[in-house]
């Protein structure tokens, strides 16, 4: 099955210039044909609000607001038109720590730069076509931080629903 990204509208999230010009670029060739652009967080939540998209591709180090922040107001606020759409963070900051933050702000893929056009359409498609469930409890909102189920695991279950 071959992916539309021409259907798809993005929300693009970076404060320098060249590199939103260069993610936009390969959205093009990807052939996404709606790109909504801003430079920082707090601009790119109005723009969340007042169009809908289907996917926000954000930076993480910006001001006023960054990545992180904006994933948080995505998914927490109560003004978010859609707290479900998926994330994906870019930064140049691969360390665990950065990922595990991520992860736990509630961004839906992780992308490390320096990236290629096959890196960002890979994690489109596979926001696409796998999913994630989300989970909402005390304290976070955001994709299911398990992404298989094992069936052969044998370990604690941690979460009222598992049997």
């Amino acid at each position: 099955m071959s992916l539309q990204f021409e259907k798809l509208r993005v929300l693009v999230v970076e404060d320098t210039i060249p590199m939103r010009k260069l993610i936009h670029a390969v959205l093009g060739v990807l052939g996404v044909k709606k790109i909504i652009q801003a430079g920082d967080g707090e601009s790119a939540y109005e723009k969340f609000k007042a169009s809908p998209v289907d996917i926000v591709i954000t930076d993480w180090l910006m001001d006023p607001m960054d990545g992180i922040e904006l994933t948080k107001k995505i998914r927490n606020d109560k003004d978010s038109p859609n707290r479900f759409v998926p994330i994906i963070m870019i930064t140049g900051y691969s360390a665990v720590k950065r990922v595990e933050d991520a992860r736990d702000a509630g961004v839906t893929e992780f992308l490390i730069k320096p990236f290629t056009a096959h890196d960002i359409g890979k994690r489109i498609a596979y926001t696409i076509n796998r999913p994630r469930d989300f989970i909402e409890c005390k304290g976070f909102f955001g994709p299911d931080r398990r992404r298989i189920e094992l069936p052969d695991y044998d370990g604690p279950k941690r979460r009222k629903d598992d049997k």
